[in-house]
Order: C-alpha cells, then structure tokens, then sequence
C-alpha cells in the first residue's frame, strides 16, 4: 500500500489506462489522456495528481539510446563486498556518473550494476575503482533481447 493508502485494489481501470499510455508516451497531454480513456482533462490530471502523491507515478524521463550519446559498451557488474564495504559500495556507484543503475541484491553478490562506457579501455579504471571493496565479476552486454518495457497493469494473469 502506498503512503496515501492507494494500492493495487483502488487502482481502478481508468488508472490503468492512464499508467499504460503514460508507460508507452510520458509525454501525452491531458487533453490526449482524456479522450483515450473517456474522461475530461480535469479529471485526468486529479487522477494523475493522485497517483503521483501516492507515489504509484514515481516521476517521468526520456529513453536514451546510450550509442548515439557515445557510450558504446555495457557492462554489467557483481560485487560481492570485504568485511565492513557494504554501504561504502552504494556510496562509489552513486558518485559514479556511468553507473546507470545498482540494485542491492540478495544472493551471493550483494550488488549489481549497469554500466555504460565508451570504450573497452574505460573498464580497467572502472573495475580498479569497486575492486578495494570486494569482489566483482563483470559481463559485457552483447545483446538484450527482452528491453526495458513498460510494468504489467494486468495482475490476474
């Protein structure tokens, strides 16, 4: 249950419509919103309204294709931290700008990130930098099959 006390149950299937077009197009207007679930833009944005403040809608960003941007290689990085390195681990990846995304884990690593690089020769001075901290194992991405895609809205399958 979310802080405002909405959860999958209040969820209704104008949100879902709403979190659908919004996950496909951030960027719709309300008036766009509107017609595509059949309500008037005022009612929209109290519903967007709602499912921000409940923090269902954690906020809004623009997919970009780290290629064009020069970043060539993806990596993606375990670690298994030293005694004492846990949280020194979270505090390196968020001062790193190429670390995309680190996740705390359970399992044998602790965490796992996703890391852009414009090239293979940026990795040494990566890995040189998590390596005081624990053990890493590093993969680089040769191809991604399923994307980041929108999160399912349909919980009875």
């Amino acid at each position: 249950m979310t802080p405002l006390g909405l959860d999958m149950g209040t969820i209704d299937g104008i949100d879902r419509q709403i979190l659908g077009a919004l996950q496909r197009n951030a960027r719709l207007s309300r008036a766009e919103l509107a017609r595509l679930v059949g309500l008037s833009p005022s009612a929209v944005a109290d519903r967007i309204r709602r499912l921000e403040d409940s923090r269902v809608i954690l906020g809004y960003s623009a997919v970009v294709d780290p290629k064009k941007l020069g970043y060539g290689i993806d990596v993606i990085m375990r670690l298994s931290p030293e005694t004492g390195q846990l949280r020194n681990i979270a505090k390196v990846a968020a001062a790193t700008p190429e670390v995309v995304e680190c996740h705390r884990v359970t399992g044998e690593d602790c965490y796992v990130m996703h890391i852009v690089l414009a090239s293979i020769d940026e990795l040494e001075e990566l890995i040189d930098r998590f390596t005081p901290l624990g053990r890493t194992t590093t993969s680089i991405v040769n191809g991604t099959p399923v994307p980041r895609r929108a999160i399912p809205l349909d919980r009875s399958r």
